[in-house]
């Protein structure tokens, strides 16, 4: 299989997931927690992936030599894979950040909640994806920017009508 197949295959993957958590979050009752911190608590499971990960990172510089002074891993090693998803998952947090208040104020807080459970399991397959395979880190990728994007989306065009 190609490279392209295999990323196509896994955002269209990623892209099924996120309709199927924003279906689900928008019938599920995740208890209640009023909507002023529906967002902080929303931000607990993600930050808790980013912390492994940076733990991670922290870890393989402690037990090499060659990274202890915290220089620039080699290409392609599994420092270096790390450090990718470290920054890629930085990236994914701030847009959900600046989109899951809206969507909560929105569409409801349980939704967001259960986005929150989605996001973390979605790194989580994008940095096993990146280490088995980097086009194979395709689904969780989409998997997590799908979900908060299309999530944003939706909010707006209600917000609007």
């Amino acid at each position: 299989m190609t490279r392209r197949r295999t990323i196509l295959i896994g955002m269209a993957a990623g892209l099924l997931w996120a309709a199927l958590v924003i279906l689900f979050g928008r019938t599920a009752t995740v208890g209640f927690v009023p909507l002023p911190i529906v967002v902080p608590v929303a931000t607990v499971l993600p930050g808790l992936v980013l912390a492994a990960i940076i733990g991670r990172i922290a870890q393989r510089r402690f037990f090499d030599d060659a990274l202890i002074d915290g220089d620039r891993p080699p290409e392609a090693s599994g420092a270096e894979i790390d450090r990718r998803v470290l920054l890629n998952t930085v990236e994914q947090c701030v847009l959900a950040l600046l989109l899951w208040p809206f969507v909560a104020y929105t569409l409801g807080g349980s939704l967001v909640l259960v986005m929150s459970a989605a996001f973390a399991l979605a790194r989580i397959a994008f940095w096993i994806g990146y280490h088995i395979s980097p086009p194979i880190r395709a689904f969780g990728f989409a998997a997590t920017f799908y979900t908060t994007v299309l999530a944003a989306l939706w909010a707006l065009v209600v917000w609007v009508i």
